[in-house]
């Protein structure tokens, strides 16, 4: 269901007094940001733009990436652009990165943050499953930053923030799938940014790892438990209840040298 415009608006605009004061920490950069039609994708291409960066915001949702992208623009003309992508297609993926070249001509921060949950035991769990778990949370990560790192080599170095999770730190009894996946993001995007370091392309490579946030993605874990009893009810009781908290968390490690 199409979230309120209030709604969007307030998720993508940094709420005044909160986090200091905009410094355009990252003017003159490209961004691209997946899984960007909502929650933390969408808060963290609001923070980029206001922050100077020009974002291309992607997700399997087209229609409301155009809306998350037209509610940053409202704020910062022209900063902002969408596009349909589903992560788990190379095809996608060379056709994204072909566009934010094309329109804005080459790419500095990558934020690979499209995602999906499952909740489920290890004996619950259909291998089915735990493939389109994995397709979309881990070999999404794998594809587009394989992909994009030429394109940022090119563009003068940058860096990739891969989003895990707390789950991949801390297991739980009934996340198999999630679990295994967000674990092994966070140990990929250490591969990377060794890799990167040693080749000397002037690429970073940072996994975060949130807990458990008031987005849309908790309608899918919650199931017959309210999203309250779900939020606190995880590994830990601290969570951010609006998104535009962990987007700095984002940004901080997304920020080009």
């Amino acid at each position: 269901m199409p979230r309120p415009a209030a709604v969007r608006r307030s998720i993508v605009s940094v709420p005044e007094g909160k986090l200091g004061t905009i410094m355009g920490r990252v003017d003159g950069k490209i961004a691209l940001v997946t899984g960007a039609a909502r929650g933390l994708g969408q808060a963290m291409a609001g923070l980029l733009a206001a922050e100077g960066a020009r974002v291309l915001l992607t997700d399997i949702d087209a229609d409301e990436a155009a809306v998350a992208a037209a509610a940053i623009n409202e704020d910062h003309d022209g900063r902002a652009r969408s596009m349909s992508q589903d992560v788990t297609r190379t095809d996608d993926w060379q056709s994204v990165l072909e566009r934010v070249q094309n329109d804005f001509g080459g790419l500095h921060v990558l934020i690979n943050n499209a995602g999906i949950g499952s909740v489920a035991n290890i004996e619950e769990e259909s291998l089915e499953n735990w493939r389109q778990v994995h397709s979309v949370d881990l070999d999404a990560v794998f594809i587009g930053c394989k992909l994009a790192i030429p394109l940022m080599a090119a563009s003068g170095g940058g860096s990739i923030v891969n989003v895990s999770s707390v789950s991949g730190i801390i297991a739980g009894h009934n996340l198999a799938a999630y679990n295994s996946a967000k674990a092994a993001v966070r140990h990929l995007s250490k591969s990377i940014a060794l890799h990167c370091a040693r080749v000397g392309n002037g690429i970073r490579c940072n996994s975060i790892h949130p807990a458990f946030i008031d987005t849309p993605i908790l309608d899918g874990l919650a199931g017959a438990v309210s999203r309250d009893e779900t939020v606190a009810g995880r590994q830990f009781a601290l969570s951010w209840r609006d998104p535009w908290r962990l987007e700095w968390g984002a940004l901080d490690p997304g920020l080009p040298s």
